[in-house]
């Protein structure tokens, strides 16, 4: 009998790529329905996949299922106000508590608020002021697509 040597992998496998059809995803959460319609199409039209969500749990809910079935959403763009339901800060932490990694923008139309002002210190890849200028939401989107 021959004896072979045996092989050890010394590194760590490749992680494997995202299939094609998941990528450049964006999570759209906002309570205003016609806000949230416009950036949708806006996104869209720019060539992103979007889904939409009108608060925090359902966005926290559609991100957690789109992680599940893997084909997790690349960035978010979150509102950070939304009356009596779970704004765009606190569905954030509740993503990150799952997703480390999880991109957010937050979007606002209260710009002396502090999560806006500081928003890399609260842990967050850009701010959307409202109300948008095209430019802006774009260049936020990418700002977090590239992991700045």
């Amino acid at each position: 009998m021959q004896n072979l040597p045996i092989q050890f992998l010394t590194t760590t496998p490749p992680i494997p790529a995202k299939p094609a059809h998941c990528k450049g995803r964006v999570l759209v959460m906002d309570d205003e329905v016609p806000i949230l319609e416009l950036t949708a199409r806006l996104l869209g039209a720019r060539g992103y996949d979007v889904e939409t969500a009108t608060d925090g749990d359902q966005a926290v809910a559609q991100y957690r299922a789109a992680m599940e079935s893997g084909c997790r959403f690349d960035a978010v763009i979150l509102d950070l106000t939304v009356p009596e339901k779970m704004g765009g800060y606190d569905a954030f932490k509740a993503m990150r508590a799952f997703d480390p990694g999880v991109r957010a923008v937050v979007s606002s139309g209260y710009s002396h608020e502090p999560v806006v002002l500081n928003y890399k210190d609260y842990g967050l890849a850009g701010v959307a002021p409202k109300p948008y200028r095209t430019s802006e939401l774009l260049g936020a989107v990418e700002q977090a697509l590239q992991g700045v």
